[in-house]
């Protein structure tokens, strides 16, 4: 399956969500291929830094300013997941188009609503022709959640993104605004082998096995 993590706007999280799910597909048996079209690069730092330091598994990771459909296509067998951010569009839109799904990270504040709404609005036409052809699902999820339930952006967030044209699943599931996914990133581990009880570790492989029910079921 091919996962593409998008966002319109910088600082959505989706290459610290991207570095984590590539390495919980890798614990839990699935080969991972990585494709990291962000000029920014992070997701290539990140297996780089795993690397150096010895973390294991290793991730393949290929960084890449422009990526052809056949290729992303071309790995029979392995979860491909796509970092891709809106400063390569051209990229971006390649690798939707081949995309088997489409994940959206937004964190909680109208202003991220409003990018979500744009980005939708600019990849729309392309995807319109994809889905006529298949079975490719948008999907998004409140990231960077407000800790405090009180604080009612991440209710209001989460409510919005279900009305927006064009988004056909809106996860339940939150990632919450916790230093440990920060923490662990410069280690190159990700929340749950750094802190495996800790509830950022929790909340992510909630969302991981709703994303692949069939890996966390193995």
């Amino acid at each position: 399956m091919i996962t593409v993590i998008a966002n319109l706007k910088g600082g959505s999280g989706k290459s610290t969500v991207a570095f984590n799910l590539a390495v919980w597909l890798e614990k839990h048996g699935r080969p991972v291929v990585g494709y990291d079209l962000d000029p920014q690069c992070t997701l290539s730092d990140l297996g780089m830094l795993r690397k150096d330091i010895g973390n294991k598994p290793e991730l393949t990771i290929h960084s890449v300013r422009a990526v052809l459909q056949e290729q992303l296509k071309s790995h029979n067998g392995a979860e491909v997941i796509v970092d891709v951010g809106a400063a390569n569009m051209a990229a971006m839109k390649e690798a939707m188009s081949a995309a088997d799904r489409i994940l959206i990270p937004v964190p909680p504040s109208q202003a991220d609503v409003w990018a979500t709404q744009r980005f939708l609005h600019i990849i729309g036409p392309d995807l319109n022709v994809v889905k006529m052809n298949g079975s490719q699902q948008i999907m998004a999820f409140v990231n960077r959640a407000d800790t405090n339930k009180a604080i009612r952006e991440t209710h209001e967030t989460e409510s919005a993104l279900k009305m927006l044209p064009g988004i056909d699943i809106v996860l339940p599931h939150r990632l919450k605004m916790r230093t440990n996914f920060r923490r662990s990133l410069s280690e190159g581990l990700t929340v749950f082998e750094m802190w495996p009880r800790s509830k950022a570790a929790s909340e992510f492989s909630t969302l991981a096995a709703a994303l692949y029910p069939d890996v966390a079921n193995t």
